[in-house]
């Protein structure tokens, strides 16, 4: 024997304005999500395509160790004879500190770019290795804990949006720069220009048209991935439609208005982005 289900209209306009509110928290949590992962992976990227170096599980194993026992002596270091009479660390053992930072960059220059291709290329495989709810809950639960200082809910998401974004953008940049010819790198040099320049003129341009679609499909990813901020309580739209179903019942109401919203969301960016790549493909 069936059961009616009567879909009441009301339920929806009258969620409306929270929904709406939390349309906007999603927006915003994207948005900045997507502009910082965007930064973070065009330079990490550029660094992984054009330093390689190459990343074994045993050269991992060893960075590890040597960056745990690193951190482990600066924090016995600094807590043992660094502190103030506030019991904060000293400003001597701060410049002290960023003396020595400066001088062992002086001195090792010529394997900065190394360093940072092989600690861009462990960042890409911590993140695309690990659920992005295991992220947010380790950046919002477990940071605090080993540095000490407290973050809120949403900037501990658009904090995880960052990193998680950038990593699988940066993978998206480095295999549109592979797939450009190296005959084009060839006539920037032949021309005498430097790197920077061959990159941003030359080599940029080509590989934006072809990066677009995958673009499209990571910004997509995130703005449905904003959803699982709701382990951490952010008010976005899928929290909102969860407190809402909480205090009037009417769940098929609630999430079909939610389902619609997002789809309108993704909707408009996968038509942004073909109205992109199709301006691209005329010029």
């Amino acid at each position: 024997m069936g059961v009616d289900v009567i879909f009441e209209w009301s339920a929806i306009w009258d969620a409306m304005p929270s929904l709406i509110e939390g349309t906007k928290m999603t927006i915003y949590i994207t948005f900045l999500g997507l502009l910082g992962g965007s930064i973070m992976g065009f330079f990490t990227g550029v660094i992984t395509t054009y330093i390689r170096v190459p990343v074994t599980w045993r050269t991992s194993l060893i960075a590890l160790v040597v960056l745990v026992l690193v951190i482990a002596i600066l924090r016995w270091v600094s807590f043992s004879f660094a502190l103030d009479e506030a019991g904060d660390i000293a400003l001597w053992w701060k410049l002290l500190c960023s003396a020595v930072l400066l001088a062992a960059l002086v001195f090792f220059r010529r394997y900065i770019g190394v360093a940072l291709s092989f600690l861009a290329q462990l960042y890409i495989l911590l993140i695309r290795g690990t659920p992005i709810v295991v992220q947010v809950m380790f950046i919002y639960f477990a940071l605090p804990l080993l540095v000490g200082w407290r973050i809120d809910g949403v900037s501990a998401a658009i904090f995880t949006l960052v990193i998680n974004s950038g990593a699988y953008i940066a993978e998206i940049v480095r295999g549109a720069l592979q797939s450009v010819s190296k005959g084009l790198q060839e006539a920037g040099q032949a021309m005498g220009l430097p790197f920077h320049k061959i990159l941003i003129f030359i080599i940029a341009p080509v590989a934006w048209r072809r990066m677009i679609p995958a673009m499209g499909n990571q910004c997509i990813i995130s703005l449905k991935d904003s959803s699982l901020f709701i382990v951490i309580g952010v008010a976005e739209l899928t929290r909102q439609g969860q407190e809402i179903i909480a205090s009037n019942f009417r769940s098929v109401e609630i999430w079909a208005a939610v389902a619609v919203i997002y789809l309108i969301l993704t909707g408009f960016i996968a038509l942004t982005l073909k109205l992109i790549e199709h301006r691209m493909r005329s010029i």
